[in-house]
């Protein structure tokens, strides 16, 4: 079942990890996808997902390099999707950061790196994006957020807590105002999943295995399962949903994993 045939998206930070995901599940629904990257080293595995994607869906897919927390960037990345594939009718901001530090020692170089990526990336691209969306009367932005949207998970990410929180909030907000251009802004909230961005700090064994006796479901959630509740979230079938945080952490954030299980990591 194509639920998205037709849609034009963009996944922002799409080459690797939960971003990867998504542009399949996407493509495997029907949407034509952007995969954004942010640097050159990144630009092989974009263009190899975008070539699979298209050879596995037979959808259009393209690669599209631009720092997302950088207006002009932004602009020119929105005018490149829009000549090669149309206006983007499914934004999913995924690009985010996590580097560890504790509060103490944080610096405002890295708070404000965190908040760039994190945060400004998701207002330069959905005001970018909804412009279009308005004329339309028509779209879907999807934010991925957190558990550190709704609780403190780790004393050494304070920047990447606030950050998540921003990005809760600012969905609501954004769903306000976006509402009555039949724009449903709504976010995904992903407990620790196993990628990239995780394999440090999953790869001490005692800590894999506190976050699965922390987890309720007594295991990891994974990328597809991240992916599938974007694609509800950007199809028909989530019209009357609007403002909305989807936890998919196995109930972690209903328990609250304690903070002092990851202090002397």
């Amino acid at each position: 079942m194509q639920r998205l045939k037709d849609n034009i998206a963009l996944v922002t930070g799409g080459s690797r990890g939960i971003g990867a995901a998504i542009a399949k599940r996407l493509g495997e629904e029907g949407a034509h996808v952007a995969i954004n990257f942010p640097f050159e080293g990144q630009k092989d595995e974009a263009e190899q997902l975008a070539k699979d994607i298209q050879g596995e869906y037979g959808v259009q897919a393209i690669a599209v390099q631009a720092d997302v927390s950088q207006k002009a960037q932004v602009d020119q990345m929105f005018a490149d999707i829009e000549r090669a594939l149309g206006n983007v009718s499914i934004l999913v901001n995924n690009a985010g950061i996590a580097p560890f530090e504790s509060f103490l020692n944080l610096s405002e170089e890295l708070w404000d790196k965190t908040f760039d990526t994190n945060v400004k990336s998701v207002f330069l691209t959905s005001q970018r994006a909804a412009k279009a969306m308005i004329d339309g009367r028509r779209g879907k932005i999807v934010n991925i957020a957190s558990t550190a949207s709704l609780v403190v998970t780790s004393p050494v990410i304070p920047h990447y807590i606030a950050s998540k929180a921003a990005v809760h909030q600012l969905t609501k907000a954004l769903a306000i105002e976006l509402g009555k251009y039949q724009i449903n802004v709504n976010a995904v909230g992903p407990s620790t999943t196993e990628t990239d961005m995780c394999t440090d700090y999953l790869a001490d064994d005692r800590i894999y295995q506190q976050e699965v006796e922390a987890n309720p479901m007594k295991r990891l959630g994974t990328t597809k399962q991240i992916a599938d509740a974007v694609v509800f979230l950007a199809s028909e079938e989530a019209m009357q949903v609007n403002g909305h945080l989807l936890m998919v952490d196995g109930g972690l954030t209903v328990k609250a994993a304690q903070p002092e299980d990851h202090l002397d990591h």
